[in-house]
């Protein structure tokens, strides 16, 4: 448990292909199902502080409690995502918190003078940053809000995997 924000939910792999991803989770590892969406609707993302045009794929499953995340970049609009692929890395790029008081958060990030590398939000109440803490790959810590739609569904997919029987181990949102 971090003293700075509480329990790892999610740990995220960046691809360069995320359907021999999600195989390899499935049919070796055994966990899914995976909760696919091709191009994920991420409104007013914002890298090192700039607008960015990104085009991304997520899947989404659990192990227990904790959330694997698979992300493939679909363009190369600049990214934290970009930047771990260009240093000739494939993996675990961050680990996430997640948080249902995120302008708090957001206030206790900037008292602690971190810096923010990446931004963003899916849906309501979905925002999410990156932080630039990353000091060798695997290391950048996301936090997410997870107070809105993006946490009912996030609680659906922790559900699915408990029971999963194996059948369907894709499935396209």
């Amino acid at each position: 448990m971090s003293r700075h924000f509480g329990q790892i939910r999610q740990n995220g792999y960046v691809v360069r292909d995320i359907d021999a991803a999600m195989r390899h989770w499935t049919e070796v590892l055994g966990v899914g199902p995976f909760f696919y969406i091709e191009r994920v609707p991420v409104d007013e993302f914002r890298y090192r502080g700039e607008p960015s045009a990104i085009d991304v794929s997520i899947a989404l499953s659990n192990s227990g409690p904790l959330q694997i995340e698979l992300i493939q970049l679909r363009n190369d609009a600049p990214s934290l995502w970009g930047d771990f692929l260009a240093g000739g890395n494939e993996g675990l790029q961050h680990v996430a918190y997640w948080t249902e008081t995120m302008d708090e958060e957001l206030a206790r990030i900037e008292e602690r003078g971190l810096e923010i590398g990446q931004s963003g939000c899916i849906g309501e109440n979905g925002r999410f940053v990156y932080l630039l803490t990353e000091s060798h790959p695997g290391t950048v810590v996301e936090v997410s809000e997870v107070s809105g739609a993006k946490g009912r569904f996030f609680q659906h997919i922790a559900k699915a995997a408990e029971s999963w029987d194996g059948n369907e181990p894709i499935r396209r949102i």
